[in-house]
């Protein structure tokens, strides 16, 4: 969803409320693609700090359906975000802007266009967990036969030797041979 914040601009201290729904269908990364299992809409104010200066502040309150990093199960994740940034319009490039406060609005700030859609998807993907867990014992699957081992356990040699060893069983193999 394109907002036009330019009557916003207009006055130091002026603002506007906005309850907008995310019109993305699912969220998708430069890797991986998850489905919505609930999005409230956002609750965003849009204010003028100071002249070409946009202040946001947003609440985002989405549940995404993402696979275990063990089990591969969908796991619904809650994710929050409260946030309320300040972007200087005046400055649009990284020679401009010192390092702590440059943010790239450039992906969804375009001359006086806000893209709600490209906002939040930034806001999500710094927010998404590193790890996701259907819970924290989760077993995994079998590396063998792919048997989810939270259901059922499946009848593999799961032993694994270590690979720095294997002249030693070699050594111990051929000997046994021998004999």
């Amino acid at each position: 969803m394109i907002i036009d914040f330019s009557k916003i601009l207009t006055r130091e201290g002026r603002e506007e409320n906005f309850e907008l729904p995310i019109e993305m269908e699912s969220y998708k990364t430069s890797r991986f693609c998850y489905s919505f299992d609930s999005k409230e809409p956002v609750k965003l104010t849009l204010r003028c700090v100071k002249s070409k200066v946009l202040g946001v502040d947003a609440e985002i309150d989405v549940t995404l359906n993402i696979p275990c990093d063990r089990c591969l199960e969908d796991v619904k994740k809650r994710i929050f975000i409260k946030t309320s940034k300040e972007f200087d319009l005046t400055k649009s490039s990284i020679d401009e802007c010192s390092d702590e406060d440059f943010e790239d609005f450039s992906r969804f700030i375009e001359g006086t266009n806000f893209d709600l859609d490209e906002f939040v998807h930034g806001e999500i993907l710094f927010n998404l967990p590193m790890k996701v867990l259907c819970k924290e014992d989760c077993k995994g699957f079998c590396n063998r036969c792919g048997t989810n081992l939270n259901h059922n356990m499946c009848g593999c040699d799961t032993t694994e030797l270590d690979p720095r060893m294997a002249k030693i069983l070699e050594v111990f193999n051929s000997s046994i041979k021998e004999v």
